[in-house]
């Protein structure tokens, strides 16, 4: 007992000294040290990303200061660091499309955003995997101060990619199916739980795996109604039987013959969307289901969804939408690790390995490394 309460007194007085620390900190940031992870040449991340460290700017103009406090790790910026994305950032440039961050500074002409805000970008490579990042207000969009971290991290990619195919290609109503590949995936995991939010049945797709039943599980809590393997699906006649309604929106991130065994099942007249290519492979399409099933084969890129709607009311009432959804608890990050910037190459490890992007998706959270140097301070 008198054990307990001595390790109670000591813990609160390391979190005291904690948040006294932060809290100096909070008054000076000139005085910290800046990390970031930085690239000179495209090429393989593992040779080519380098952690740096210099001082903090002070914002100037229309500029704010903003601690960054989580940020993605996506398949986008491992290409992007390829340089075989589409948009490519000037050299040498910091790394990172999304994340969420807090505003600690303004400066005089900052208009729209304040000191204590929470904010995600609102640019194209913003450069989030920065400790701290000078960036003019405009670059920013505030987000509720209540919505969780981890999710609103990654909202302007998955989340947004999977809200939007779900909008933008079938007038989904309550009841109708939508079909999808690679269900496992950040995107994938976010149409289960919009889809279970709206009432659409989803039927989803995975690779065959070990630990299957554990994948399936996780999934179903997600709020998927069918999980079937690739083999499952080929010899499943549930849409024939009527035991599931036969989907009107195909979701096709994988390719190859995965993507035709998918499109193989939707509806007269069904869409399939292609937003991704982890095969490597073409999507065929067999001309019967062009002639006698009328189907409609489209792409999708978040990209470029958002700089034709970067500041418009349909994107502006779509994030408020997935904001309440964050908050109500029905739409969760989807299975994730999160790591110091120390420890990138381990995620870059996973990330570029050809098993990779198998569903866990790698979040930098800045606060670890945070505390782990300050309660060794203190302690």
């Amino acid at each position: 007992m008198l054990l307990a309460k001595s390790l109670e007194t000591k813990m609160r007085s390391v979190f005291s000294r904690i948040i006294s620390h932060q809290v100096k900190m909070a008054r000076n940031y000139s005085c910290q040290s800046n990390k970031k992870l930085v690239v000179y040449e495209f090429g393989d991340p593992k040779s080519v990303l380098k952690l740096e460290e210099n001082e903090v700017d002070t914002p100037k103009g229309d500029e704010v200061l903003v601690e960054m406090l989580v940020a993605s790790i996506n398949p986008a910026d491992i290409n992007t660091i390829q340089g075989t994305y589409p948009i490519k950032p000037k050299l040498p440039g910091v790394p990172g499309h999304e994340g969420v961050g807090k505003v600690v500074e303004v400066g005089p002409n900052a208009c729209g955003i304040q000191l204590g805000d929470l904010v995600i970008p609102n640019t194209e490579n913003f450069g989030s995997w920065e400790k701290y990042k000078v960036v003019q207000s405009d670059q920013l969009l505030k987000v509720p101060s209540h919505v969780p971290l981890v999710e609103v991290c990654g909202i302007s990619s998955n989340t947004s990619t999977a809200y939007r195919m779900l909008k933008d290609f079938v007038a989904l109503q309550p009841g109708d199916a939508v079909i999808q590949n690679g269900a496992n995936s950040a995107a994938g995991q976010n149409v289960i739980q919009l889809c279970k939010a709206w009432g659409v049945k989803s039927v989803n797709i995975v690779r065959n795996r070990p630990d299957i039943d554990k994948l399936k599980e996780h999934l179903k809590c997600l709020g998927a109604d069918v999980v079937l393997t690739e083999e499952e699906l080929r010899a499943s006649k549930m849409f024939k039987t009527g035991e599931m309604t036969p989907p009107k929106l195909a979701l096709n991130c994988v390719g190859g013959k995965n993507a035709m065994e998918v499109l193989r099942h939707v509806s007269q007249k069904g869409v399939m969307v292609t937003y991704g290519g982890m095969s490597r492979e073409p999507v065929m399409i067999p001309t019967s289901l062009l002639i006698f099933k009328d189907v409609a084969i489209k792409g999708f890129w978040m990209t470029r969804w958002t700089r034709e709607n970067r500041n418009s009311e349909t994107r502006k009432a779509m994030l408020d939408e997935l904001y309440n959804l964050m908050i109500d608890g029905k739409l969760k990050a989807p299975a994730h690790k999160l790591i110091p910037m120390d420890q990138y190459n381990d995620a870059l490890e996973s990330l570029t390995n050809p098993k990779g992007f198998a569903g866990t998706k790698f979040l930098i959270d800045f606060r670890l490394q945070v505390l782990y140097a300050v309660v060794s301070k203190v302690i």
